[in-house]
């Protein structure tokens, strides 16, 4: 099933689609992608939220084949995003529409960050590495749960760190070297009245 709706945001209109899937997961979200084209207007903006639900099992963990086939997966979803996403400008530039390029955010929780100990029983989650041939940045999430949390007196404290070839700036390095790609870091805070503040590392 899906449901469609519009939002009217400072004069921008935001149009969204959201899907509710069955089972078959990934068989529906590439369909639903395939077609993404035939939407009028073409959308500027794909996100999937929680990504490995679909490409996981509904066992989970290593006794899948511990990922090879979720690699597989990952590697044909990703594919088809970012050649959505490819077409779709193209569409939108030919139209003259302010909103192009399309853009594609996807999120990750990879079996290490989801196991509740911190113990990683796979090993390194190789579908990252998959991810990351396909995305041009990756954006690291890491709640700080430590003293420096506390002592800021702030709800939650994360580290973002961005990284990947989509980083094109030059950063200069302590050593006065030029470092091209480096990873960048930033510090989320949010505060107890709901204010969020982001700050460079």
């Amino acid at each position: 099933m899906n449901l469609t709706g519009s939002l009217p945001i400072k004069g921008i209109f935001l149009r969204f689609l959201y899907l509710i899937l069955s089972d078959s997961k990934h068989e529906q979200l590439l369909l639903q992608v395939a077609s993404l084209h035939e939407s009028p207007p073409p959308p500027s903006l794909i996100v999937v939220d929680r990504l490995e639900s679909f490409l996981r099992g509904p066992a989970g963990g290593c006794s899948t084949g511990c990922f090879s086939g979720e690699q597989s997966s990952a590697a044909r979803l990703s594919a088809l995003l970012c050649d959505t996403a490819a077409f779709l400008t193209q569409v939108l530039e030919q139209r003259g529409s302010t909103s192009s390029p399309c853009r594609v955010i996807a999120s990750y929780l990879s079996e290490e960050d989801a196991t509740k100990d911190g113990e990683d029983l796979c090993g390194t989650d190789p579908v990252l590495d998959v991810l990351d041939r396909y995305f041009q940045v990756r954006c690291t999430l890491d709640q700080d749960r430590g003293y420096e949390a506390a002592a800021a007196a702030v709800q939650e404290v994360w580290h973002v760190y961005l990284s990947g070839r989509g980083i094109t700036d030059t950063f200069l390095e302590k050593d006065g070297e030029e470092k091209l790609n480096a990873t960048q870091e930033w510090r989320l805070l949010i505060l107890p009245d709901g204010v969020i503040e982001f700050n460079s590392v």
